[in-house]
């Protein structure tokens, strides 16, 4: 049965190399003999699954099937003609178990998944959930013992966010924000749904839900890094209100001909890193990213636990096997000095500056930094010079119990870079492979939006998501004033919910006593003017420091939603529901399913398809009935 195995097992100790990356010679050296591959398909009509999650029973082995429902296990040369038991699991389906005599080479083995009825998994959730109950007592025990020799207790920490409400257009009629495309947030909720928990409202940041898919935009044209474009259409969960989507497209470089990448990894290896959705599932990511290094590349490692060292010094892209054996011999233990790490990684980053080219600090961590001179303002100020002079910051977070996410998304946006959690071995693929350029190459900087509304067209309005990116409007034409930045590739999508001049909504819209020295007007062709709002970007490139302006009108035009414009409102509304939303409260997980399904598109890489199986699971667990941060 799947249920009372939530946790995915993609987050044990395991190696594994997604069939449609190329493993190069140098490779062979850390290949064992022994190998299990096949395909994981869906036995109502052949289908590929992606996402399954492949493992060896009673083993820490295991792995994701990528996109043609591939998976590949490395297997240790000792299990030649040993029999095991293979487990393939999916959220939404029965598992399959399938023996195989193990032989030397290359074993395969293909398994269907059958499709699990909505009620039979909502039984088989409730289950779970009920064993979880009875086994709290004892649990809270083991925990106790767990605390007093020395393992923290749950100390996951979120900013707070207040949700944006509705502002008038006469009286307020500009909206300035920052762009953010970090996809922390979907991984983390999607680890609480699959824990059988309800994620904490603090968790959902929803512009972090709706920018982890991508979309299909125009893209640039001309020397431009971004392309901009908007579509309205109406609220799927209030008819009378419309829904403006406001979509980015970035540039895509081909990595191939890229700037050549000085990247120091900073690794965590205190003891707070020791469990296997940390650690060992940050070696297997690491081993992704070695993987498309290049031989003008370079990679230094620095790790921290109780002090920081150079374990590997910048050390050219090609020599992969040096590289990965590094990598091999980390250990967890210890406590955590991070304000040292990172002083250490950046002095190794700016010996081996490469001008003109991609240098880059990737933090990996649970995001504990409690020894040492870690002071968050401290440590922010530096973050800060470093970035002034070419150094860019990325954040991955692993693990459960001890994340601190408001403080990993703080100094990756400091450091302008982007922040993601890494909850299995796919999520690591997707960052570290299939969107590399997006991750680590920026394409433009500093990049802001500014949207004025036509107070005779709009009566209110109110931006879904970026409650922590917002900016004062003077802040748009400062060029001083940092904003986030965009990756090769990097698709990234807004959305303003407006409620039209005259129309009939219950949503209360907070009034303003008229001004005692000055009236606010409105100018004379602003009734016959044809335009819903203008849209207004600012960004720098990369090595710049004066802002370029791009401009879009948007017309009074309600036509008939894209499919992205569908699908991304379904996510903003799976956001707006998990944080107990005022604005959404008569939507239902069912509708935002039936929104979901019927704006799939073309789906290669099955983000959507995951989507989709992730709130089912969370309606056949009536996930909503519960507080948030509760099973």
């Amino acid at each position: 049965m799947f249920a009372p195995r939530l946790k995915l097992l993609a987050l044990l100790a395991a190696l594994i190399w997604p069939s449609d990356l190329e493993v190069e010679p140098s490779y062979t050296g850390f290949l064992s003999r022994i190998t299990l591959t096949g395909r994981v398909t869906d036995a109502g009509g052949g289908a590929p699954l992606q996402g399954a999650q492949v493992s060896i029973r009673g083993e820490s082995l295991g792995g994701s099937t990528n996109r043609e429902g591939v998976y590949l296990l490395v297997l240790p040369d000792r299990w030649e003609g040993r029999e095991v038991e293979v487990v393939a699991e999916l959220i939404g389906y029965e598992t399959a178990r399938q023996s195989i005599r193990l032989g030397p080479g290359t074993n395969r083995l293909d398994l269907t998944l059958t499709g699990q009825e909505l009620e039979k998994m909502r039984m088989d959730l409730v289950q779970a959930t009920r064993f979880r109950a009875m086994e709290a007592p004892r649990m809270a025990q083991v925990a106790g013992v767990l605390y007093r020799r020395g393992f923290p207790p749950n100390t996951e920490s979120y900013a707070r966010i207040e949700e944006n409400r509705f502002r008038q257009a006469a009286s307020d009629p500009l909206s300035t924000f920052s762009i953010d495309v970090d996809r922390a947030s979907y991984a983390n909720v999607r680890r609480f749904v699959n824990e059988g928990m309800r994620p904490p409202v603090d968790a959902v940041r929803i512009e972090e839900l709706i920018n982890y898919f991508p979309y299909s935009d125009p893209t640039p044209v001309g020397d431009a890094p971004l392309a901009i474009r908007a579509e309205v259409s109406a609220a799927p969960w209030q008819p009378l209100h419309r829904l403006v989507r406001i979509g980015l497209k970035a540039r895509s470089v081909d990595l191939l001909e890229a700037p050549a990448s000085n990247l120091v990894f900073l690794l965590d290896v205190s003891g707070s890193m020791a469990s296997p959705d940390k650690l060992p599932l940050l070696k297997t990511a690491f081993r992704m990213l070695v993987g498309q290094m290049r031989p003008q590349d370079r990679v230094a490692i620095v790790v921290y636990a109780g002090a920081a060292g150079l374990v590997l010094p910048s050390t050219p892209g090609n020599e992969k096997d040096r590289i990965l054996s590094a990598i091999e011999g980390l250990d967890a233990g210890g406590s955590t000095a991070g304000g040292a790490g990172i002083r250490l990684a950046y002095k190794v980053a700016q010996e081996n500056h490469i001008r003109g080219g991609n240098n880059r600090v990737i933090l990996a961590t649970d995001g504990d930094f409690n020894v040492g001179a870690s002071s968050d303002a401290d440590m922010i100020r530096l973050i800060e010079e470093k970035r002034d002079q070419g150094t860019f910051l990325t954040v991955l977070g692993f693990g459960t119990g001890n994340l601190k996410d408001s403080k990993m998304e703080q100094i990756a946006d400091h450091g302008n870079g982007n922040f993601s959690y890494i909850d299995n071995a796919l999520e690591a693929k997707k960052v570290l492979v299939s969107e590399m350029g997006g991750t680590l190459l920026t394409v433009a900087k500093d990049v802001k939006i500014q949207v004025e509304f036509n107070p005779t067209k709009v009566a209110a309005y109110r931006l879904i998501g970026y409650e922590n990116r917002l900016l004062a409007d003077e802040d748009f034409n400062d060029d001083r004033k940092d904003a986030g930045e965009v990756g090769s590739g990097h698709t990234v999508t807004a959305l303003y919910e407006v409620i039209p001049v005259g129309v009939e909504t219950p949503v209360k819209v907070a009034d303003l006593d008229p001004l005692r020295y000055q009236e606010s007007g409105v100018r004379s062709d602003a009734t016959d003017s044809p335009e819903l709002l203008f849209v207004k970007l600012r960004y720098k490139e990369p090595d710049g420091e004066t802002s370029e302006l791009m401009q879009l009108a948007v017309l009074d035009e309600e036509r008939n939603a894209s499919e992205d414009f569908r699908f991304a409102s379904a996510v903003a509304a799976w956001g707006m529901l998990l944080r107990d939303s005022e604005f959404c409260s008569d939507f239902t997980l069912g509708e935002v399913v039936h929104l979901a399904r019927e704006s799939l598109g073309s789906d290669q890489e099955g983000y959507r398809r995951e989507f989709l199986r992730l709130v089912e699971a969370a309606q056949a667990m009536e996930l909503l009935e519960r507080e948030p941060g509760a099973r």
